[in-house]
């Protein structure tokens, strides 16, 4: 008799642990934020404020050069986690190196915590490019950052000045400014009917990022690369009109998506 209550005793106790440990709840983290530092360098070197106008840099056709105004737009910064899940941001930051504007970022999404493929666009895409009108902040910066229409509209990918000595060491200036490509039926400087257009934004993949509470992203751009890899660039031939020209666009695409963006530091 002793055994029976024993038994229904311990039996009540394990029920009554089993009701205990079937109530609790799993809480789930909070999702998150991550903010992101935009940081440019000169291969090795970090470009600060103080450099531009003043610091000389020699680019990989050994043509001497300063910098004057790097500015330049991203768009839909995107998460991708470990399965599969995508998370886009949908917006867009315009980053003025010289005057720090922009620096960081945070886009305008919250994320589960975890392990993440991490892009953006360099510039705006054709689905994005084409809401001519709909940044009223863009069309009012740094003078305008739309794209006339008789160059196929839209907007600025990137507008990158300064001077260099040409060569026969004269201080000649330099306008790398980057566009959707447009092509005209005559080619630059003479005017000419616009036949086409071609995206000339190109996709930055940083590579797998974890993501907790308060993670800041730095992504570095190598200036010099613009200059250099696969097209060398020769300033004293292609250092102006460039807007109108469909090949120097299709040129500088091709040196801005092979290295210019790096995954910097990644602090938690």
């Amino acid at each position: 008799m002793k055994k029976i209550a024993l038994l229904l005793v311990t039996g009540a106790v394990l029920f009554s642990c089993n009701n205990d440990d079937d109530s609790k709840t799993t809480t789930e983290p909070d999702p998150v934020t991550v903010d992101f530092q935009f940081t440019q360098y000169w291969d090795g070197d970090r470009i600060a404020n103080a450099d531009y106008q003043t610091t000389t840099y020699l680019n990989a056709n050994n043509t001497m050069l300063k910098l004057s105004k790097l500015v330049y737009l991203i768009s839909d910064i995107t998460f991708t986690a470990q399965d599969g899940t995508v998370y886009d941001a949908g917006d867009y930051s315009l980053i003025d190196a010289r005057n720090g504007t922009n620096a960081t970022f945070t886009p305008d999404i919250e994320i589960p915590e975890g392990d993440y493929e991490v892009s953006f666009t360099f510039g705006f895409d054709d689905e994005d490019n084409d809401k001519t009108g709909g940044y009223p902040d863009l069309n009012s910066s740094d003078g305008s950052w739309s794209v006339p229409m008789p160059l196929g509209g839209g907007y600025h990918y990137m507008r990158m000045e300064g001077t260099f000595l040409n060569e026969i060491a004269e201080t000649k200036t330099f306008q790398y400014h980057t566009i959707r490509a447009n092509k005209h039926t005559t080619l630059p400087p003479a005017d000419g009917t616009l036949e086409s257009t071609q995206d000339t934004s190109f996709v930055v993949n940083l590579g797998t990022v974890t993501v907790g509470n308060s993670t800041t992203v730095e992504v570095q751009m190598n200036a010099a690369e613009w200059f250099k890899n696969p097209n060398t660039w020769d300033l004293n031939i292609n250092n102006s009109v460039m807007m109108p020209n469909f090949n120097l666009q299709i040129d500088m695409n091709e040196n801005g998506s092979n290295g210019v963006f790096n995954l910097g530091t990644v602090s938690q």
